[in-house]
């Protein structure tokens, strides 16, 4: 049973062969592709490129074979583009792939993830272990590197005197600053050993001292060519030298330990010499460019100063000129002290003029006062008789009533009053009693009484 599919095996002679249900060709091969995709995991397999066809759509097609078999491949192109190298046919390579079968025409094939040319993993596994171990102890750091002169006085050379690089490096100092003297420290730099004599090389430079920049440089090849740089005689070297040393090795692509632990890493030879040496054509046009800049700030200031002069020229004039324009601005001055005087002096007699007629529209009439007086005099007067006939009359009515009302008028009718001992008036019988002493008041005189009796 596998994967709901049963089978019985068949006898001998083929009769009774029969599987339970019979499945399609893509069930088959579907079948068959699960078993290998979980039977085989991912692999290196190593072998020789043939047939090796690039797509349009930039998959790769080949077949990777040795003396006794061979298999198709596929590498697809997202795959493809991280390889920094090309494929051909015939090359050595080993492929980190994983087993599968093209369903549409059965075929076993492999679907490449990665593929290096082969003795390289070895390298390739060493280099990126010396990496992670030096990065680790601060040999990469940037704060350590130091900074590239930007005018050295002398520039060192490491590398083979029979190296095309050495000629490039030559050519582009000589071409950008042929004032520098060049050191070169001879020393091999491919082969067997050549790493400890690289390293040998940059402690001889950094002991002497003789120059302010080191570059340390030789031309492309393969990872084989370029291991020498790669050693960690020479990546200490690198960190322990007391001059800045600048990179140059192999291609743009072409990393290796150097231009990590270097103070610069320049992507060839050529680019190494100009990062370590000044343009003196770009100097020339700057210092032209300065000159120009300092021959027209120099015109400024003299035009400047020029026009300064002018000013204090015109300002600066005779003396008797200048007491002939103080004597004029005198005379100017007076004469305007005058018209205002004189202004003033009109303005205050006009406004004296005003005040008169003012003062004299305002003057009091002494005889039609003297004539409302003697009005108001006879008027007074006449006021004044009339009050008194008035008050007069009015007390004759007064007069009248106070005697029509006086008590002493109607003793003299032959009344008379009689008082209590005490003073009071008696009005009735009842305030009396027989014995009690009285008063008698009469229009002329008063007399005393005694009571002898009284009636109600």
């Amino acid at each position: 049973m596998q994967d709901g599919f049963e089978f019985e095996p068949a006898d001998s002679s083929g009769e009774g062969a029969s599987v339970s249900a019979p499945i399609s060709v893509s069930e088959l091969n579907l079948l068959a592709r699960q078993l290998i995709e979980r039977g085989i995991p991912l692999l290196w397999v190593a072998g020789e490129i043939s047939n090796f066809t690039r797509a349009a759509s930039g998959h790769c097609y080949f077949s990777l074979k040795d003396e006794r078999a061979q298999v198709r491949c596929v590498m697809f192109r997202h795959r493809t583009q991280a390889l920094d190298w090309t494929a051909a046919g015939g090359m050595q390579v080993e492929v980190h792939a994983s087993p599968t079968l093209y369903e549409a025409r059965g075929e076993f094939q492999l679907n490449v993830e990665f593929m290096r040319r082969a003795g390289l993993g070895a390298l390739y596994e060493a280099f990126a272990r010396l990496k992670a171990r030096l990065e680790r102890e601060g040999l990469f750091d940037a704060a350590r590197k130091k900074p590239i002169p930007a005018f050295p006085r002398r520039v060192g050379v490491i590398t083979s005197p029979a190296a095309a690089a050495l000629r490039d490096v030559l050519t582009t100092l000589r071409r950008r600053m042929p004032s520098i003297p060049v050191i070169v420290y001879p020393t091999p730099v491919q082969g067997e050993g050549a790493g400890s004599k690289i390293a040998a090389a940059i402690d001889t430079a950094s002991a002497r001292g003789e120059c302010d920049v080191l570059i340390l440089c030789r031309g492309g090849g393969s990872i084989e060519d370029l291991w020498a740089f790669n050693e960690e005689a020479v990546a200490r070297a690198i960190w322990r030298c007391n001059l800045p040393v600048v990179c140059g090795v192999g291609h743009e692509t072409d990393f290796t330990i150097a231009d990590f632990v270097a103070d610069a890493r320049a992507p060839t030879p050529t680019g190494a010499a100009e990062l370590a040496s000044p343009n003196a054509q770009e100097l020339r046009a700057r210092v032209r460019t300065l000159r120009a800049r300092e021959v027209r700030a120099v015109a400024r200031l003299l035009e400047r100063r020029m026009q300064q002069v002018d000013y204090l020229a015109r300002r600066l004039v005779h003396p008797g000129e200048r007491i002939g324009r103080q004597r004029q601005h005198i005379e100017h001055l007076a004469a305007r002290l005058a018209r205002v005087a004189a202004q003033a002096v009109q303005e205050s007699r006009l406004r004296l003029a005003a005040l008169r007629h003012r003062v004299i529209a305002r003057a009091p009439d002494i005889g039609a006062g003297e004539t409302r007086l003697r009005g108001l005099a006879q008027r007074l007067t006449g006021a004044g008789i009339r009050s008194v006939e008035l008050r007069a009359s009015a007390a004759e009515r007064l007069s009248a009533h106070l005697n029509a009302l006086n008590p002493r008028l109607v003793l003299q009718r032959g009344y008379s009053i009689v008082m209590a001992a005490d003073g009071r008036i008696v009005r009735d019988a009842r305030q009396l009693q027989a014995g009690d002493e009285v008063g008698l008041t009469f229009a002329r005189g008063g007399a005393s009484a005694r009571v002898e009796r009284t009636r109600s």
